[in-house]
């Protein structure tokens, strides 16, 4: 719920922070002021990210029979890095990494995540666990809420916003949701309001719901563990996760406007070598 207020300010102040709206990151006046106060009273985006990187990424074969699709290079560096880069511009600098195939290769090129200026903590698969599978592993790490997302994707999102979009929802899941021209080779939103109702998965275009797709990243409380099935077997967060959030009430959309793009296949990739423009906060700088 939010509230209309009067607020007399400098007009100097209000020069700085009408300097920080671009339409697209900091939407207008309100929003520049909501945030600030928002990392003010350290109610920003969450501390901690969790990063699934074990993949095969058998779509990219034959590049991943010798490289991991998260250290393919876009534009001179790993595509996870630049996740790596959105997660240190919004204050995440606690990482935990889940590595599986060639997984020696990702802890080689990153270490310990000091010279990148992170703490990265690895979450390792014996094997193959799906995409949920290693909130189980990570489970003594997740206790605060955290940011969830898959290695392979190119996505400008603004997570102090979104952290504020949830939090206002009172949700234990916020997925960000991108728009594609053609959602039929992907999981669509059904919505009602802000709220996910279901996914429906690879529609014709023209049965499609709407054209709000998953774009692989996620906004989560500690409280999700409880969605998560036990055992062993491999689990899918997507399938068997999300679908019970939904239907408790607990799972919102979040739509935003920045690029996004999916690196999972050698058609896919070469796009988003072609067109990926950088971050919104690099062009504005």
């Amino acid at each position: 719920m939010k509230e209309r207020v009067t607020l007399t300010l400098d007009t100097n102040l209000l020069a700085k922070i009408d300097k920080k709206v671009d339409g697209f990151k900091i939407k207008n006046r309100s929003h520049s002021i909501e945030l600030m106060c928002m990392k003010a009273l350290g109610e920003s985006a969450p501390k901690l990210g969790l990063i699934l990187a074990g993949g095969k990424g058998t779509r990219l074969k034959p590049i991943t029979d010798e490289i991991p699709k998260p250290l393919l290079p876009i534009l001179g560096k790993p595509v996870i890095e630049y996740t790596l880069d959105l997660f240190k511009q919004f204050g995440i600098t606690k990482v935990l990494l889940s590595i599986g195939y060639m997984g020696d290769m990702v802890k080689e090129h990153f270490g310990d995540g000091r010279k990148f200026g992170l703490e990265i903590i690895y979450v390792e698969e014996d094997k193959p666990q799906g995409t949920g599978g290693p909130l189980r592993i990570a489970k003594e790490h997740l206790t605060e809420t955290f940011v969830m997302c898959n290695a392979d994707e190119l996505k400008d999102v603004n997570l102090d916003d979104m952290y504020l979009f949830h939090k206002e929802n009172k949700a234990i899941g916020t997925i960000a949701l991108t728009t594609v021209q053609d959602p039929s080779a992907y999981g669509v939103a059904k919505l009602q309001g802000n709220k996910i109702l279901e996914f429906i998965e690879k529609p014709k275009k023209e049965d499609a719901p709407s054209n709000l797709i998953n774009s692989g990243l996620y906004i989560l409380e500690p409280e999700v563990l409880n969605y998560v099935p036990e055992g062993e077997e491999p689990v899918s967060i997507e399938r068997d996760v999300f679908p019970k959030l939904a239907e408790a009430g607990k799972l919102f959309g979040y739509h935003f406007a920045g690029q996004w793009f999916d690196t999972g296949s050698l058609e896919r990739f070469d796009t988003a070598r072609k067109n990926w423009k950088g971050f919104s906060w690099e062009k504005k700088e």
